[in-house]
Parts: C-alpha cells; sequence; structure tokens
C-alpha cells in the first residue's frame, strides 16, 4: 500500500502535465499523500553567485513556489491542490528528489522522461540517476 508519492516536475515545461496527473491518479488509488517538488539549480557557486544579488537564490524559490502551486491548481484544479505539498528546494535535481523522497518517506517517485536522444539511451540523466540510485519503486511518464 502507498502512503506517500512524491512527483517531480519542471513547472517551464508543459509536458509535465501528463505526469502531474499520473501522480495524483496513483496517488487517489491509495488515498496516499501527493507532494510534488520542482528543483531550483543553486546559484550559490562563488564565481556564480557574485554577478546576482544577494537574496537572488530567495526570490528564485519563492517566485518558483508560486509558479508550482499555480500549475498543480491548473492541472488537477483548486480542491486538489489544497491538499498536496508543494516542495521546492535548491541544488542538482536528481539529488535533491532522492533527498526529499528519503526525508518524507515517499513509498513512490513519480518522473517524467522526455523521448530519448542517443546519448541518452532509454532514459532523461535525471530519470535515469532517480531509477538507479532511488530506494523507493518509480514511476516513469513518457511524454
Amino acid at each position: 500500500m502507498i502512503k506517500s508519492v512524491l512527483c517531480a516536475v519542471d513547472v517551464q515545461q508543459d509536458h509535465d502535465t501528463k505526469v502531474l496527473k499520473m501522480a495524483d491518479k496513483l496517488a487517489q488509488l491509495d488515498n496516499a499523500q501527493l507532494d510534488v517538488i520542482t528543483v531550483v539549480p543553486s546559484a550559490g557557486i562563488n564565481l556564480v553567485a557574485s554577478y546576482f544579488e544577494e537574496n537572488f537564490q530567495g526570490q528564485m524559490v519563492e517566485q518558483t513556489r508560486e509558479k508550482l502551486i499555480a500549475k498543480v491548481s491548473s492541472v488537477l484544479g483548486d480542491e486538489r491542490n489544497k491538499d498536496v505539498r508543494h516542495l521546492v528546494t535548491t541544488g542538482s535535481i536528481y539529488e535533491e528528489i532522492l533527498e526529499v523522497a528519503k526525508k518524507t518517506g515517499a513509498d513512490l517517485i513519480v518522473i517524467g522522461a522526455h523521448q530519448p536522444h542517443l546519448s541518452e539511451y532509454l532514459l532523461g540523466p535525471n530519470a535515469a540517476r532517480v531509477v538507479r540510485h532511488s530506494k523507493a519503486s518509480v514511476y516513469v511518464v513518457r511524454d
């Protein structure tokens, strides 16, 4: 029985609508908690950080949180959106997904995979790493 589903989305991509709908469907099968995560790349590297305002990273996280809430609401509806936990983290995409899955006790991770390029073979690099390193089951949604 699944108690918690972690759905990884990119708020900038429209194809993640399919991923979000599938995660919601899987969560509702077992009346599980649905958590939706998006990861903001870190601008904390000393060389790069000097080009941005002091609170640039905090502003990016807050803007991304607003976009995530709006995206979930537009895809799943306002009523369902109230029960969803919206998570925004900073860092490496696959590492953050795995860390949040571990911290939240996610039983299932739902992630999208773009059509593969030759260099990626079967999955995108982040989806492949999540599948390879996750202790939880992973459901990959193709676009």
